[in-house]
């Protein structure tokens, strides 16, 4: 059932919900979200998506970087699917970085993220997987791990000024 679904958008209530644990990784019914998540990623410009964003209250999230039109630059990744994800800085630096997100079109902002951490999840064979990510790709995993604690991008924005339309942006950055 690889059915592309509807992505949430802001103001939706499951945005801002607390995920559940995938119980059993390799259940059915996660089998199926996992499905749902890599047909409807694979059907944007994204470069990652967490449960939530698809209507699904569990800690699944995947990290697909690769170049797109919205991220140009993106280095090219395997799409990683990750349940039950935990992470931890590795070095106290943070960057500040542009970030949109699906379920907020027309928006970008700067955004601090830590720019170098180890990420532990379980993959989707069940098994423990530590990786380290920096830069880019550790600011598309935090982006999607905080979708999974009732984050969006907008929550971690310092300030106002740091919001632009995608229309403004584009003038200015590419």
């Amino acid at each position: 059932m690889n059915r592309i679904r509807e992505i949430a958008q802001l103001g939706a209530e499951v945005l801002r919900r607390q995920a559940l644990p995938a119980a059993e990784t390799n259940s059915a019914e996660n089998r199926a979200v996992i499905a749902a998540m890599k047909a409807t990623l694979a059907n944007t410009q994204g470069v990652g998506l967490a449960a939530p964003q698809i209507g699904e209250s569990v800690r699944i999230v995947i990290v697909a970087s690769r170049p797109t039109p919205r991220y140009p630059d993106a280095p090219l990744m395997e799409p990683t699917v990750m349940i039950n994800p935990s992470f931890e800085t590795l070095s106290e630096s943070i960057e500040k970085g542009w970030e949109g997100c699906l379920s907020i079109p027309g928006i970008r902002a700067l955004v601090p993220r830590f720019k170098d951490i180890r990420v532990d999840y379980t993959d989707e064979q069940g098994h423990p997987v530590q990786i380290r990510l920096q830069d880019f790709i550790a600011r598309v995993f935090q982006h999607e791990f905080d979708h999974l604690n009732g984050l969006v991008f907008l929550d971690r924005v310092e300030n106002n000024r740091d919001i632009f339309s995608e229309s403004e942006y584009l003038k200015f950055f590419s």
